[in-house]
């Protein structure tokens, strides 16, 4: 079988975009321009706009005073039982120069060499050829939806970005939204996933999921696989969050991927995009990757020809000393040891605030709703200007509902709240205990 590249549009067509409103009330920050202007309103995505709001009270990146429990990003110091933070690298002249639009071979090979370690074990290695890399994850998303086409299945709630890269992409993609229910912890059982892809072209999914918290893994995680490989319907896997399991109130013993159910790296139609800035808690190096087909590989980097031109050479070479195997095994381990011990004492406390928390298993979230809160708490617009009375930051649920085009008007997430416990434990622990003080005046 051959990857279904027919679903991914020629770089080369020409395509429009649509305007985006975000359901909250204020998300959207008009710039002060004149009457006419060449430029249309462009919202803050969700955690921007928690941040833009901070801002004007006061906050700034490392504020002591302020708990950013809305954060999208892990804490990036040194940390317990991890290897120490990488800060140097030796340029090279050529680190001077332009570089391959997928990035360089050395990478490429490093990145499938980490994969071949983790999931593929006695199956078909990816190679080289099966590797992209952009610089950053957003920027790998906007390769996909350069280049896709047709019906492309989502579910809500999920990463906030999808909103706007499906309208820019509308003149040729049509967003199928598949619903979930709380019962299911708002994933899409595999069985549901086999009877709808045959109507997909392709289907995208955080997974682990931004901000549920929920992963598909073993026995499902291979069902979706296999219905790719049958349907042909082009499964792209936002795997961001992949090293960050739990087994229960304990780190689990590894990582999670697609990768490890894919038969032949060189057909199956599954895109694995993944990269230094949660896992490795490198954000601000900008290092993301796709795995996939080469043939799906090499439009992406076609793609890129007219969005980013290719990643820093630079970066790059830092990324080869994050990937060092030692290095990698000790970062990613140490990471699941001492988010673990986050997550249980948010899951904890959050409980015990009268914050109904959905079981998660995974990322640096908790997804809550906080229905059962007093009138004026009880929604997470409300819940959000409350906290920021107290210097906390949080992340309303509305924002997680990908509505292209803002078509639907109802508010399924409005009593749901993201928190983060990307922040060390101390900050973590001081945000939790103004929570607990508002709540007790409340």
């Amino acid at each position: 079988m051959t990857p279904s590249c027919a679903r991914f549009r020629n770089p080369e067509e020409k395509s429009g975009a649509n305007n985006s409103d975000y359901l909250i009330k204020g998300a959207m920050q008009a710039v002060d321009m004149a009457e006419k202007s060449g430029f249309r309103d462009v919202p803050f995505m969700g955690v921007i706009w928690v941040v833009h709001e901070a801002v004007q009270r006061g906050f700034w990146n490392g504020n002591p005073d302020w708990c950013n429990l809305g954060q999208g990003q892990p804490e990036i110091g040194e940390m317990e039982g991890a290897p120490n933070r990488l800060r140097s690298v030796t340029l090279e002249p050529d680190d001077q120069a332009y570089g391959p639009i997928n990035g360089t071979d050395e990478l490429r090979q490093a990145v499938a060499e980490h994969y071949n370690r983790l999931y593929r074990t006695g199956k078909k290695p990816y190679t080289a050829s099966n590797v992209g890399i952009a610089q950053g994850g957003r920027l790998m998303l906007s390769r996909v939806f350069a280049a896709v086409q047709g019906r492309m299945g989502y579910q809500v709630p999920d990463y906030t970005a999808y909103q706007d890269m499906m309208d820019y992409a509308g003149a040729r993609l049509e967003p199928v939204l598949i619903p979930t229910s709380e019962e299911n912890n708002f994933s899409i059982p595999s069985a549901e996933f086999a009877s709808l892809a045959e109507d997909l072209d392709s289907y995208l999914v955080s997974n682990p999921c931004n901000p549920t918290a929920q992963v598909i893994q073993g026995d499902e995680l291979n069902s979706y696989c296999q219905t790719a490989r049958k349907t042909g319907c082009t499964l792209i896997m936002d795997e961001f969050y992949s090293h960050f399991i739990y087994d229960g109130d304990k780190p689990a013993s590894g990582p999670v991927s697609s990768a490890e159910f894919v038969d032949d790296p060189d057909t199956d139609p599954i895109l694995v995009i993944d990269g230094l800035t949660k896992s490795f808690r490198y954000p601000g190096w900008r290092l993301g990757w796709v795995l996939g087909p080469p043939e799906l590989i090499e439009t992406l980097g076609r793609a890129a020809s007219a969005i980013d031109g290719g990643p820093s050479r630079i970066t790059q070479r830092m990324a080869l000393q994050a990937l060092e195997p030692a290095y990698a095994e000790q970062e990613t381990s140490a990471l699941r040891k001492m988010f673990s011990k986050k997550h249980n004492m948010m899951v904890e406390r959050l409980t015990k605030m009268g914050i109904r928390c959905l079981p998660g298993n995974s990322t640096f979230y908790v997804w809550a709703c906080v229905d059962q809160l007093p009138e004026g708490f009880n929604t997470g617009i409300d819940f959000f200007w409350k906290a920021l009375d107290r210097q906390v930051m949080t992340v309303p649920g509305n924002f997680f509902d990908i509505n292209p085009g803002g078509v639907r008007t109802d508010k399924p997430f409005d009593q749901w709240v993201r928190f983060s416990f990307g922040p060390p434990m101390d900050n973590v622990d001081l945000g939790l205990t103004r929570l607990e003080q508002m709540l007790r005046e409340a």
